[in-house]
């Protein structure tokens, strides 16, 4: 029996964004039609006063916490205090708002940069708070930490029923493809397609490329967050726990399956057909050497990805090369 149904009024917290607009395909795929969306002008969730009216107004049935402030290593450096006040204000006041307006159910969407840079691989739910984070993107993962703990601590202290979900690397329709603030499989898109049009003879990509990542079409996610609001209850005696037998609010998703940097730029350059030469600088920053999810808890509750890497990225310079040409990209 689902925990969720047709006739719930379903709240998209950033439905405009890549992850929220897979989970707006996903939710109408499956029939759910009672969504409701709003833009960034017409509601600012960083105002406290504002959120809580919204809720107080709308009374959604479910919430689903998908909008944040996100980039690349170095967007990261360049704006710590953005990341880490705009996100914990945004995280807060949807999250509180949905618990004292009698929300339900709600998801709050992590990241993987949650965890430890060394972190055994592949990485655990356990492995959270055990050891230091990557300092490229520490601020932003302080915040979705916090984000994590204020469900859990609802959840503990007043039954709320939220629970979360911690994706890997994303990459898919409506990435932003920024090359000073998107993430690596996106900014690569976009090297290697200019490249190509400008007939350059090599493309400089950042660091060594020897780290290991892990991908995962946004699609993928969307059906995960849809799956997870479906079927998942930590409360149920079978639900996936942690290796002290404590229920697990949060869960990783994933692919299951990591590359190197170097590979992924190999193929991007392939699928684009771009025949130059590829230089990696090694002055710039790697990040963390490795970062592969552990998803069996996920994967326990029976949900797994369908799309194939290979095919994803094909299907995702599609899109790019149709919005490009068509004057649609968002910068």
């Amino acid at each position: 029996m689902s925990l969720i149904n047709l006739n719930d009024k379903i709240f998209i917290c950033g439905h405009n964004g890549m992850v929220g607009s897979a989970i707006l395909r996903a939710l109408t795929k499956k029939n759910y039609q009672n969504i409701l969306t709003i833009s960034r002008k017409q509601l600012d969730l960083s105002c406290q006063e504002a959120v809580n009216q919204w809720f107080v107004s709308n009374k959604p049935d479910v919430v689903i916490l998908a909008a944040a402030k996100v980039g690349g290593i170095m967007a990261n450096n360049i704006y710590p205090t953005e990341f880490l006040l705009e996100n914990l204000q945004i995280q807060n006041n949807v999250i509180e708002s949905a618990w004292r307006n009698n929300v339900k159910r709600l998801l709050f969407l992590g990241s993987s940069c949650i965890y430890p840079k060394f972190a055994k691989q592949p990485i655990t739910e356990d492995s959270l708070l055990t050891g230091e984070l990557e300092s490229t993107n520490e601020f932003y993962a302080i915040a979705k930490i916090s984000g994590i703990k204020l469900c859990e601590a609802l959840r503990k202290q007043y039954g709320f029923d939220s629970i979360c979900l911690m994706p890997t690397n994303l990459y898919g329709p409506g990435d932003n493809y920024n090359l000073k603030n998107s993430h690596v499989l996106p900014a690569l898109i976009r090297k290697f397609y200019e490249a190509k049009l400008k007939d350059r003879e090599s493309v400089t990509c950042w660091g060594t490329g020897k780290p290991l990542r892990e991908f995962l079409h946004v699609d993928d996610l969307g059906d995960a967050c849809v799956f997870s609001l479906e079927n998942w209850n930590p409360d149920n005696p079978d639900s996936p726990v942690d290796r002290n037998g404590k229920k697990l609010t949060f869960l990783n998703v994933g692919s299951g399956k990591d590359i190197s940097i170097k590979n992924l730029a190999e193929i991007i350059s392939k699928e684009i057909k771009y025949e130059g030469q590829i230089i990696w600088d090694d002055n710039l920053p790697d990040g963390t050497p490795r970062k592969l999810l552990d998803v069996r808890k996920i994967s326990s509750l029976g949900w797994t990805p369908k799309i194939d890497l290979k095919m994803g990225i094909s299907k995702t310079i599609e899109d790019f090369t149709y919005k490009i040409k068509n004057k649609q990209l968002r910068q």
